[in-house]
């Protein structure tokens, strides 16, 4: 073995220039009434940074209030549950009469969103608009999430994704099925209908797709029926699974937990990527043999995303790397 120190998988597997999705956690959880923002910020800061909070301005705040409402988010973002820097903020829709408003209070306050998700953009056009008047304002430090809901924006999903000043798409299931003018069915909104219906999976496809390709993190959309854990459960683990997602909303604090623990790896799962990972270092990423089956690189690759995902989801059912694994891949 040589004297020189192993590389670390994120310097060894993947190349300089290659798109790497910012590791974000796997919960996006939405709140827009104030009793209810401020509990998902008590939450958080209780449990740790396991989950996002995004303080809604748009579909789940008081119509006609929006700049209130934008105040109101400002005072929540420089409270003290404001714990980890993790709450972001959904905004207007850009063609919205009050949306400079609203941008420039939320960019006016004490404390700065972790990022701002831009709702219903009609293509790239207006992601660009939006990118251009949040840095305008002073924000382009902050990542802009987008939502996918509009048959434009699907469309051309591909450059969404790859626009630099992206972090994450998401899927807005009900506004993309209402905007088939009844063409699809309610049942399409539902957590069985919306894994079924052709032009739904159609659309989570090629969101999932895009962003992959363009290191872009894909975050699924809600589960209406909140009271109905097990499917919940189901449905976040076809999209983590199946679908590719490695994020996913929230509307209530009854969902955390099942999407805390679909969307992290199994003890197996995370047993086997520490064995190979470290025999791999050992062998200086040179290909291995590991219980009969040969490695290299590329699958290397695939089981460091797997302890990526065991690191972020930590927290909801227990820490799942041991101390020497995360002081040795993670700093402590």
């Amino acid at each position: 073995m040589s004297d020189r120190d192993p590389l670390h998988p994120r310097d060894a597997l993947f190349d300089p220039g290659e798109p790497v999705a910012a590791p974000l956690p796997v919960c996006d959880h939405y709140a827009g009434v104030e009793e209810r923002m401020r509990k998902a910020l008590a939450l958080q800061a209780e449990r740790g940074p396991v989950f996002d909070v995004t303080l809604d301005n748009e579909d789940g705040a008081p119509a006609g209030a929006e700049v209130e409402q934008a105040q109101l988010i400002a005072e929540l973002l420089a409270s003290a549950d404001n714990r980890f820097g993790r709450v972001g903020v959904r905004l207007l829709p850009v063609e919205h009469p009050r949306f400079a408003d609203v941008l420039a209070t939320i960019l006016g306050a004490a404390a700065r969103p972790a990022y701002l998700m831009l709702p219903k953009p009609a293509g790239l056009a207006d992601v660009q608009h939006a990118a251009a008047a949040v840095d305008a304002g002073g924000g382009a430090s902050i990542p802009l999430h987008a939502l996918v809901e509009t048959h434009g924006a699907l469309r051309e999903v591909q450059a969404i994704a790859a626009h630099p000043r992206i972090e994450s798409l998401s899927f807005g299931l009900m506004d993309f099925v209402s905007a088939h003018r009844g063409a699809i069915p309610l049942e399409a909104m539902s957590v069985k209908g919306q894994f079924e219906h052709p032009l739904v999976v159609r659309a989570k496809l090629e969101i999932a797709a895009a962003c992959h390709a363009h290191g872009k993190v894909p975050s699924h959309c809600v589960v209406t029926e909140f009271k109905h854990a097990a499917a919940l459960q189901a449905a976040a683990t076809r999209a983590a699974r199946e679908f590719g997602y490695t994020r996913m909303w929230s509307i209530h604090p009854a969902q955390l937990q099942p999407i805390l623990d679909a969307f992290a790896p199994t003890t197996a799962e995370v047993d086997q990527a520490i064995e190979v990972l470290l025999a791999a270092q050992a062998a200086h990423w040179a290909p291995i043999r590991h219980r009969d089956t040969l490695h290299d690189r590329a699958s290397y690759r695939y089981f460091w995303h797997v302890l990526e995902r065991a690191h972020r989801t930590s927290g909801s059912s227990g820490e799942q790397l041991p101390a020497e694994v995360r002081a040795a891949f993670f700093g402590g």
